[in-house]
């Protein structure tokens, strides 16, 4: 039954990974369910309360620092809470009209909108665009590392001897 919970939760482990970058995948909540799920393969033998507490506490680091490394690099690059909301409200909105494409110019034409609402120069306004998208790709970059961290720290967890 091991095995099968094995096989099982690399599936989930992988959807979790694609889902890092694919919005349509809940990422980080689908690797923490793959362990959940092996859990449930193995009578949760091995694993215990402590493993998954602080699996679910990694979960919601990654949630949230996903959240901070996007309005940290807007601010970093001097936009204001108008670009912050806009670019956040860009990415919803991108995602609506250009699917996958719209992650990416979404919460830039968000953030160049939202500072030009608040009265900003345009070259302030471009810049704090320019912001979120190196927010978006270092905060993806922080995900991944952390999420390969949870699935190292879960083979580590079953295979010790």
């Amino acid at each position: 039954m091991a095995l099968a919970g094995i096989i099982v939760a690399c599936l989930f482990f992988a959807a979790g990974l694609a889902g890092t970058v694919v919005p349509a995948l809940p990422g980080v909540p689908l690797i923490w369910l793959g362990m959940l799920v092996y859990g449930l393969f193995t009578g949760f033998s091995g694993l215990g309360w402590g493993f998954y507490l602080g699996q679910a506490v990694a979960m919601i680091l990654v949630l949230v620092l996903d959240y901070l490394a996007g309005a940290w690099a807007v601010r970093r690059y001097g936009g204001s809470a108008y670009a912050i909301w806009g670019s956040m409200a860009g990415m919803v909105v991108g995602i609506l009209i250009l699917g996958p494409m719209g992650i990416i110019f979404g919460p830039l034409a968000g953030a160049i909108i939202g500072e030009l609402l608040a009265r900003k120069p345009l070259p302030q306004a471009i810049l704090a665009g320019w912001g979120s998208l190196v927010g978006l790709v270092g905060g993806t970059a922080v995900k991944l590392i952390l999420e390969t961290g949870m699935i190292i720290w879960f083979f580590a967890a079953i295979w010790q001897p």
